[in-house]
């Protein structure tokens, strides 16, 4: 999902370890507190947001079976970075976000405002060890996939995140390896579009309309970094103005970027999967799998 919950506390409280060889708000949390059983759910009619929601009552539920509080968690929404990877392609969009330094600030006051962030900064220095060590279990150990570049990422087995994702999926190793092997598929496919000799034919001619509406950048990413770098920020109507002349450059009448950028993530999308079946397969029939017992989780909202 955004399928998993290790980012419920802080990126440093993550129990996985690594070693060698991605436009909305929150909007039920504080609503989603309570006993979590004999409060059925809407169940949608969006799959992934089914998984989600019965992974987080499934949390929830052992949570305070261990006797803490827990609150849902949305499924998080993608970011500017993660929405547009080529080049923002979406005048509409560029118009109201830019590249969505907005909606990054505004996920950082929300995290502020976090129930289960703020609960785990209540916890005494003594507990709170002990909460991470409910929510993600106590060691890294015990689930464990080799990506394709040769890195091995590693989790813990127990905990509740553990616990949730082994009953909505049952085969929890194979979850473990199907969603790493995956996510790490999305960074390669990323990869592949950005050093393909026809996405970079592309941009040139995207980087003269951008000069000529005084924008000087000879890639997107270039542009992106600088309307966002953390120590200098731009005014909004600045960033909006940059992006907007992006969307616009993208188009048909500059060399079609966004057009060669979509065929080229299809295409590479495509080859990723041919060449590592195993995951990707598993993947679709886990969830596939899974989606009766999520339906019927969420009805019951427990």
């Amino acid at each position: 999902m955004p399928r998993r919950t290790l980012l419920l506390l802080t990126a440093a409280l993550l129990a996985a370890t690594i070693t060698g060889c991605a436009d909305g708000t929150t909007s039920s949390q504080a609503a989603a507190h309570g006993s979590g059983s004999g409060t059925g759910r809407h169940v949608s009619d969006d799959p992934e947001q089914t998984l989600h929601l019965a992974e987080q009552l499934l949390i929830k539920k052992c949570m305070e079976k261990r006797g803490y509080e827990y609150w849902v968690e949305d499924r998080p929404a993608a970011d500017g970075a993660s929405r547009f990877p080529y080049v923002v392609d979406d005048p509409a969009w560029a118009a109201r976000h830019g590249y969505g330094t907005d909606l990054y600030r505004e996920r950082q006051r929300e995290a502020l405002r976090d129930p289960n962030q703020r609960y785990y900064r209540s916890m005494p220095a003594d507990r709170a060890p002990e909460l991470v060590s409910a929510l993600n279990g106590p060691q890294a150990q015990g689930l464990s996939a080799r990506l394709p570049n040769g890195i091995q990422v590693t989790h813990s087995d127990r905990g509740c995140v553990a616990e949730a994702e082994r009953t909505l999926y049952k085969d929890l190793p194979a979850w473990f390896r199907a969603t790493r092997v995956t996510d790490s598929l999305g960074g390669m496919r990323v990869t592949m579009v950005l050093t393909d000799k026809r996405y970079r034919a592309a941009v040139k001619p995207w980087a003269r309309c951008m000069k000529a509406k005084g924008h000087p950048y000879p890639t997107p990413a270039e542009a992106r970094a600088a309307a966002t770098r953390p120590d200098k920020e731009w005014p909004h109507a600045e960033e909006v103005r940059l992006a907007s002349a992006e969307a616009a450059c993208a188009g048909p009448g500059s060399g079609d970027l966004a057009a060669v950028a979509k065929s080229l993530d299809t295409a590479y999308r495509a080859e990723l999967r041919r060449r590592y079946p195993g995951p990707t397969a598993d993947l679709d029939r886990l969830r596939r799998e899974a989606l009766p017992r999520a339906r019927s989780i969420v009805a019951r909202g427990d």
